[in-house]
């Protein structure tokens, strides 16, 4: 009668394989996890970024026409040209902080009005 050796087998055993399968699944799907935040925080980034921005003209604009040329102003989802994602309202306060002062608050939302982004400033005579 022949003896035959099993420790000179070469190879892995289906248990070896299965636990392989599955560190590797969980690293997977770790990995996929972090992706999926990732392009959700890029796309709040760039959704800030470009209310930053819209606002910014805003203001410039308001700056531009002075003290006495500047108004509120509201324009709603789809009124902004190329940005029909987002809403810029501006609103002029007369006489604050002090007298012939006026403080211009220009507000951009976005996401029906879930989001939003805020600049001001004061006008002098």
């Amino acid at each position: 009668m022949e003896i035959i050796k099993l420790g000179n087998n070469k190879g892995f055993t289906l248990l070896e394989i299965l636990i392989a399968i599955t560190i590797l699944c969980a690293g997977l799907l770790g990995t996929a996890t972090l992706t999926v935040g990732i392009i959700r925080g890029n796309l709040t980034s760039s959704n800030i970024t470009t209310a930053t921005t819209l606002a910014q003209n805003q203001m410039e604009d308001i700056i531009r026409a002075g003290y006495t040329g500047a108004s509120g102003k509201m324009e709603n989802y789809g009124n902004i040209t190329e940005f029909s994602q987002y809403k810029r309202v501006t609103v002029v306060d007369d006489n604050k902080p002090a007298t012939d002062m006026k403080t211009v608050i220009v507000t951009v939302y976005w996401d029906s009005d879930a989001h939003s982004v805020v600049l001001r400033t004061i006008l002098a005579k």
